[in-house]
């Protein structure tokens, strides 16, 4: 096992928090008999869609001859802090859900996750893995994590009803037809924009203003780049302006609401429209809608809108005993098999991260998906890829102000400079 350097900020900081949150966790889960691989799974996925997808997991784990011990933490920091305290603390989970990002980079660096490299090899992940979920998971040629679900956090939802109610024939093709759309709404008394008013969501909404205003090319030059002329532009400074603008149509309970409520208020017709990624599906179909019945989902504005590859990984702590570890390795084949795949994603509302399975059975949505995957001009990485967390952080602290303050643009866009230049 290599050296560990000293812990970062951020691993501090995740640390503490987790022990403010290992009581809420609860206690670790007794042990299970010995007869087969045991894997106690933290992960984050705790609405009524995501326990739906999640048992999915658990009952292929069961039926690979495993038991499955699950530990859900309400909300995905949350979480993860939980997972890196006990790792730290010398009591790691078998499995610890992180996003396909650089989030879990910092304990691999620390030499705390155990590689699955024997498990991607024969199973083979390089030939059905897109490159940019492979660029996430694979540090120095080895695998540190196994990819659950493609999602797509940039999707555009809206109730059928209430655009039926708000005289609303078509689905907007422009943004500016989405603006016509949502002063509609207003005029019929329903909630134009339904929004919570939280970091992460904030920072959704701007991503899809981003790649529907600003497309590839400044989407790339913003977050990958970093580079000053480009978060300097007139181009820029009008996917801030556009942003800003949709803040005049959330109401006034957004502050703090959780996405999930946020999905409630369009599938019990009060709200319009949702930016969300595509795990929205999940608390659709709980409520038995169908998509493109009671409600319409948009990838992008165009055939050429920016796909952007977000979510859901493992990653596999060191045991106190060396060597492979069974259960790990159980968990890492079982989640990427064909039916594991599509049935984790008909539930969940993601799509399936091989291209070589039957998605016959997805919803219009998911196939408007799987179809982007196909073009790879269309896909880019989530933000979270190209910008470490201190720097995505501060970005969510920056638009997070702008959204819920009067603040001139102009030092919008130097204070985002600077960040993602420290």
């Amino acid at each position: 096992m290599p050296m560990r350097r000293p812990l970062r900020p951020l691993l501090t900081a995740a640390l503490a928090l987790g022990l403010a949150c290992a009581q809420a966790a609860g206690p670790t889960p007794p042990a299970a008999p010995a007869s087969g691989p045991r894997a106690e799974v933290i992960h984050w996925w705790t609405s009524g869609g995501e326990s739906a997808a999640v048992k999915t997991l658990a009952d292929a784990y069961r039926a690979g001859g495993g038991t499955w011990v699950d530990m859900a933490v309400a909300l995905g920091e949350q979480a993860r802090a939980v997972a890196v305290n006990r790792i730290i603390g010398g009591n790691p989970p078998t499995a610890a859900q992180f996003n396909t990002t650089k989030q879990f980079h910092d304990i691999v660096e620390q030499g705390l996750v155990l590689p699955m490299d024997e498990v991607a090899q024969k199973d083979g992940w390089d030939r059905f893995l897109p490159e940019i979920v492979l660029s996430a998971i694979r540090i120095k040629g080895h695998y540190y994590a196994v990819p659950v679900n493609i999602h797509m956090p940039t999707w555009i939802w809206y109730s059928k009803a209430a655009f039926r109610q708000a005289g609303i024939a078509g689905e907007p093709r422009s943004m500016e037809e989405l603006f016509a759309a949502l002063d509609k709404l207003k005029a019929a008394g329903l909630v134009p924009l339904a929004h919570g008013g939280q970091a992460w969501q904030d920072n959704t909404v701007f991503t899809a203003v981003l790649t529907n205003v600003g497309g590839r090319e400044l989407y790339l030059k913003v977050l990958r780049d970093r580079d000053p002329a480009a978060i300097n532009s007139e181009a820029f400074r009008q996917v801030l302006l556009t942003f800003k603008r949709l803040q005049g149509y959330v109401d006034k309970g957004s502050p703090g609401r959780n996405w999930n409520d946020a999905t409630a208020m369009l599938i019990s017709g009060k709200a319009g429209v949702q930016f969300m990624g595509d795990w929205a599906k999940g608390e659709f179909a709980q409520a038995r809608q169908v998509a493109g019945r009671d409600y319409g989902c948009i990838p992008g504005f165009g055939p050429q809108a920016p796909y952007i590859i977000q979510g859901d990984v493992f990653v596999f702590p060191r045991q106190k005993t060396p060597g492979p570890q069974p259960a790990q390795q159980l968990l890492a084949h079982v989640v990427t098999q064909p039916t594991t795949q599509v049935e984790f994603s008909l539930r969940k509302g993601s799509i399936p991260i091989r291209t070589d399975v039957d998605v016959s059975k997805l919803d219009i949505c998911a196939q408007q998906g799987v179809a982007a995957m196909k073009d790879k001009a269309r896909q880019l990485g989530n933000g979270e890829l190209y910008l470490t967390p201190d720097q995505n952080g501060a970005l969510q602290d920056i638009l997070t102000t702008y959204w819920n303050r009067n603040i001139p643009v102009e030092k919008v866009q130097r204070d985002i400079l600077a960040a993602l230049r420290s």
